[in-house]
């Protein structure tokens, strides 16, 4: 018996899992759940970067299938010969794939306020899809460094240059508008500022030195050119009387600093409250002449075996991704550093949509739009219901960057 066990267990070790991520795989995104399940379990896994739409395989172990089968994700167990033959397929130098070994479960953060619900943000809504776990941190917790607790950080659609997303002309006397400005102007006074501009860019530093030292930032919608527009603007007033009571320093825009940001450059701040705008990055406007049947933007191709990064970036089971907008939409491509990767792009409107960076020892990863599954999302709208839209394209680039972290170092160098 214990020769036939024995016997049995060499057989089990010797069988993998696989999860299929072409147009076939049922359920997409509580893929990315398994994959990351299994790296918090102490297992590893196996990206295949453009093998069957980026597949996932990991070794058979019957509580993994068991999971995959409670979540409704399609997979397959197979043979440790077969799973050969997949790794010496991608090895291959002409075939455009790579495997990438994931190593450990991420530890993720949400920057966003506490009484914001899950269906606020399409970030915090795929994590609770895909049942993937994350803490949320907000300014208490970024200005007492406890971002060093954590590997990935996704920015909520904040408005980073205090400016309570420049809602003041339209909702300035909706009480969740009022309860904003008070809680925000008394958690400044708390930590010791007179301006919640001046918290926000405290905020805003301290975000840039996780990045600096090797974490992992992603962002949508208005958190991705408000990031860097307060950064461009530290030292300057760029904020109206109604918003921290005093006017706007008249040559605001002579005094931005481009060397201090991430990805934008040469923009126009808007200073205007009347406006729903931040600056010139945003390319909204143009949408507004494009039918929502034909909004759609291309993921780039890259070289998988040269280009790990941003070939695990785009990892998905189709190139074209259905457009959606959001108070920052998408960024022109004239204000967009020469050194920033664009990873996805509407050439015919001559904007990026998913672009990605450097800084320091951490990467980042900027993303347009608030919802990639309701095409334009009003205020106080229902949430999308995700359990509707297990294959999204548009929320597997979002998860693509979560698992990013787990990649074995040594492989992205090469």
């Amino acid at each position: 018996m214990l020769v036939v066990l024995m016997f049995q267990m060499k057989q089990s070790m010797a069988l993998q899992i696989i999860i299929n991520m072409s147009e076939s795989q049922k359920n997409h995104l509580k893929s990315y759940g398994i994959a990351y399940w299994v790296l918090g379990k102490g297992g590893e896994v196996d990206w295949l970067l453009n093998y069957d739409g980026g597949s996932f395989m990991f070794n058979y172990d019957v509580t993994y299938e068991n999971e995959c089968k409670i979540r409704g994700v399609g997979y397959e167990v197979i043979a440790e010969a077969k799973a050969n033959s997949i790794h010496a397929e991608i090895a291959n130098p002409e075939a455009n794939m790579e495997s990438v070994k994931l190593l450990k479960a991420p530890k993720i953060a949400v920057y966003t306020p506490k009484n914001k619900q899950p269906w606020d943000d399409a970030v915090t809504m795929v994590l609770e899809y895909a049942e993937i776990p994350y803490d949320k941190v907000f300014d208490d917790e970024v200005l007492e460094d406890k971002l060093l607790l954590y590997d990935w950080l996704h920015l909520h659609h904040e408005d980073f240059t205090g400016q309570y997303g420049k809602f003041w002309n339209s909702h300035r006397n909706a009480p969740w508008y009022i309860e904003e400005v008070k809680e925000s102007e008394a958690n400044a006074a708390k930590h010791g500022y007179a301006k919640v501009s001046q918290m926000k860019l405290a905020v805003t530093k301290k975000i840039r030195d996780f990045v600096l030292g090797g974490g992992f930032l992603f962002a949508m919608c208005s958190a991705t050119d408000t990031y860097d527009i307060a950064l461009a603007a530290d030292g300057v007033d760029i904020v109206e009387s109604m918003f921290d009571y005093d006017g706007v320093d008249p040559d605001a825009q002579e005094k931005l600093n481009f060397n201090n940001t991430f990805a934008f450059k040469d923009f126009q701040i808007e200073k205007s409250p009347y406006e729903y705008e931040h600056a010139s990055i945003d390319n909204t406007l143009s949408h507004q002449f494009v039918e929502e049947s034909n909004d759609v933007f291309t993921l780039f191709d890259f070289s998988a075996k040269w280009d790990i990064v941003p070939t695990m970036l785009c990892q998905n089971h189709t190139q074209t991704i259905k457009g959606f907008m959001g108070q920052t939409t998408s960024f022109r491509k004239q204000y967009i550093k020469s050194e920033v990767l664009i990873l996805g792009e509407n050439k015919a409107l001559e904007e990026a949509r998913y672009i990605h960076g450097t800084m320091g020892k951490g990467t980042w990863t900027f993303y347009g739009g608030h919802d990639p599954e309701d095409y334009q999302h009003y205020i106080e709208e229902p949430p999308t219901n995700l359990a509707l839209f297990p294959n999204s394209p548009g929320y597997r680039l979002i998860l693509n960057n979560i698992l990013f972290p787990s990649a074995k170092k040594k492989k992205l160098k090469t």
